[in-house]
Formats: structure tokens, C-alpha cells, sequence
């Protein structure tokens, strides 16, 4: 059987006809439905790349010197991960190429099982199926998963697509159990610094959660959404220091490789505080401006506490709530994309620019 005849569907093709529907308004389309930047790419790190653009030598798949201190610092600075160590921090070609390869990676095969959110970003089963791995979701992975089977729990706080936040007990609770039975712990923490509400994320990295001991653990930084970097492909992760020199080992075969000049932007990146926090502060006046919104148009907004997303639902199935949007010109994420216990819901980008989300609350109005 071919590798494609394993997957589903590729969801949002059947998003299609609504996004035709949608841009037939009047006044254009608001497309909320993918969590794409829209903003422009801070000039600290446009300079960077084209500072760099003169790089005719292969670049090295374990990153810079500079790039995996930078990652280092970043951790320890803005995310109080007192051990990260720049020798276990490896460079990604962005963050849904490692979710989408790490169960080929590390050489899961038919008989084990990567587990999941119920409510997840869907590459997490995509990734299992690649590597024929049998692919489980839980709500509590303690409670719900065999752990003679799991040898790869995915966690992601803040959530993709509910905006869920686990707080530093709650991960510490899931660490220890994963310890226990020897599953390593892979934590997508692209959304860390989007936090509005409640409890700061905290990475599983943290003393408070990993007991200063990175064993077993691993943590995935994306710079697409802080720093508008989706369309350069950076990210990176850090950890377990037997992991990063496995990951590195086949990665170095397989020619998976961060571009040169894209590191060096990468280290700007990493480097500047200012852009993100300006970046930030867009998106908290979005959010504010849609979720009122939503909220005086009957909608109930879950969670959401976190992360680019609003969890929004009618009570009525997500497909019906699509299309009644999309009559409006706003184009949304159907909740079941990320899996059953999403079907009453959908999920609502705050990535758009001002005069959308402004045409949007117009026409929720």
C-alpha cells in the first residue's frame, strides 16, 4: 500500500466550496479558517537574511554555533529553562516537518502507538500513519492510554485548536507517569508566548515540571507565529540529549537541513524581544474585537485562554456554523478537523489583518 493510500483526505480541500462561497461577498472574503501570519516580517530579520544571502557552502544540519546559543538563551531567558544546554538544541525546517517525520524518525513501526489530544492539530496522526505506528487520542494520557504500547505522547499547550493551557502540575503529573513506563515525551509549544488569560504557559522543560532533568522530554519552538517566520521555515527543538543526537544522526543522512541564510534570521529572531511583544499586542486587540463579537452574535467561546484560536460554538454542527459564516464572507475551521469531540464547534483565526477583522465584526454584527 502506497504511503498517500494510508492517509485521510487532506482536510481542508473540503473546506473548498465554503471558501468559494465566502469570497463571493461583496466586499471579499475574511479568511479566519488557517492560523497563517498576514503581518510583515520584522526588518531585524529581514536584514539578517539578506545579510546572509551570499551562502554557497552547504549549511549544518545540528545548526550554528550561534543559532542553537541563541535557541539556548531564549529558553533560559524568556521561558525560565534554567538547563538548556546549546550542544541538545537542533534546527527545523519548521515545526510540522518534525511532527509530521519524528514517529519515522525514531523508528516506531506497526505494534506501537503515538498518543494525542482528542483535540489536536491532525499532522500528530498523520505522522503516526506514516510510519504505520498505530495512532491514540486521550483526554487525561494517564488515565487513557496503555502504556506497554505508547512510545511517543504528544503534548501541545497551548492547544491547537482549543487554546487549552496545562499548567505546570498537570505536566508534571503526565512527565512523571511517562517516566515511569519509559515514553518519551514530545511537547509542541509553538503557541507558548500567546498566552491571554489564566496561567502563563510553561514549557515541559521547566524545573517546576521536569525536575531539572531533561530525560525523556523534548520541546518544539516554531518562530512562525512570534516572529511572522512561517514562510522562512524555522524552528527548533531541545531536550533529551540522547534524542537530539538520534534525531541529528539520521537527520544528517536524510538531508534534513535548515537553510543558511534562514538560520542566521533565526538568530535574529531569537535575539529580539521587541517585535514579538509589538506582535503580540496585535493580536490581543484581534481577539478582543472578534471575541466580542462572537460572543454578541450567540456564540460560546471554550478555552481559548491561549494561542491564535478561538473555540467557538452555536450548539449546532460545525459544518452548519461554516456554511452560515461563509454566506457572510468569513471563512472559519471546522472543529471536526481536529477530531469528533469537535464537530459542535469551529475554530476562529486571530490571523488576519486589522480591516478584516474589522469587516468581520461588521458582519457579525
Amino acid at each position: 500500500m502506497s504511503i498517500s493510500a494510508r492517509l485521510p483526505v487532506f482536510p481542508w480541500d473540503r473546506l473548498e466550496p465554503y471558501k468559494a462561497a465566502a469570497a463571493a461577498h461583496p466586499d471579499g472574503v475574511v479568511d479566519l479558517s488557517v492560523g497563517t501570519p498576514v503581518d510583515p516580517v520584522p526588518e531585524v530579520i529581514r536584514q539578517a537574511l539578506t545579510a546572509a544571502a551570499d551562502s554557497p557552502g552547504y549549511p549544518l544540519t545540528y545548526g550554528t554555533a550561534a543559532l542553537r546559543a541563541a535557541a539556548a538563551d531564549y529558553l533560559r531567558t524568556w521561558h525560565g529553562v534554567a538547563g538548556a544546554d546549546p550542544r541538545h538544541i537542533l534546527p527545523l525546517i519548521g515545526s510540522k516537518e518534525l511532527v509530521g517525520w519524528l514517529p519515522t524518525l525514531l523508528d516506531l513501526r506497526e505494534g506501537d502507538q503515538v498518543g494525542y489530544p482528542q483535540l489536536a492539530y491532525p499532522t500528530y496522526e498523520i505522522g503516526a500513519l506514516m510510519a504505520r505506528a498505530e495512532p491514540v487520542t486521550y483526554d487525561d494520557p494517564v488515565a487513557d492510554l496503555d502504556p506497554a504500547r505508547v512510545k511517543l505522547l504528544w503534548l501541545n499547550s497551548p492547544s491547537n485548536p482549543t487554546g487549552r493551557v496545562l499548567g505546570a502540575p498537570e505536566l508534571r503529573r503526565i512527565v512523571g507517569w511517562a517516566r515511569e513506563h519509559r515514553i518519551l515525551v514530545v511537547s509542541d509549544e509553538c503557541y507558548i508566548e500567546l498566552g491571554w488569560e489564566g496561567e502563563e504557559p510553561v514549557s515541559v522543560l521547566h524545573p517546576d515540571v521536569c525536575g531539572g532533568s531533561h530525560d525523556g522530554l523534548v520541546a518544539v519552538h516554531s518562530l512562525s507565529k512570534r516572529s511572522n517566520f512561517a514562510g522562512y521555515r524555522g524552528a527548533f527543538l531541545a531536550g533529551d540529549p540522547a534524542v537530539v543526537a538520534e534525531l541529528l544522526a539520521v537527520r544528517k543522512h536524510a538531508g534534513m537541513i535548515v537553510p543558511q541564510p534562514v538560520q542566521a534570521a533565526m538568530v535574529a529572531a531569537l535575539g529580539d524581544r521587541a517585535h514579538a511583544v509589538e506582535q503580540k499586542e496585535r493580536y490581543a486587540r484581534r481577539r478582543t474585537a472578534l471575541r466580542t463579537a462572537l460572543e454578541a452574535a450567540g456564540f460560546r467561546i471554550e478555552h481559548s485562554e491561549a494561542s491564535l484560536y478561538l473555540w467557538a460554538t452555536r450548539g449546532e454542527g460545525c459544518w452548519e456554523t461554516v456554511a452560515d459564516l461563509a454566506k457572510r464572507g468569513i471563512l472559519v475551521a471546522p472543529g471536526e478537523f481536529y477530531g469528533p469531540t469537535g464537530a459542535a464547534f469551529v475554530r476562529v483565526a486571530l490571523t488576519a489583518t486589522d480591516e478584516r477583522i474589522a469587516a468581520a465584526v461588521e458582519r457579525l454584527a
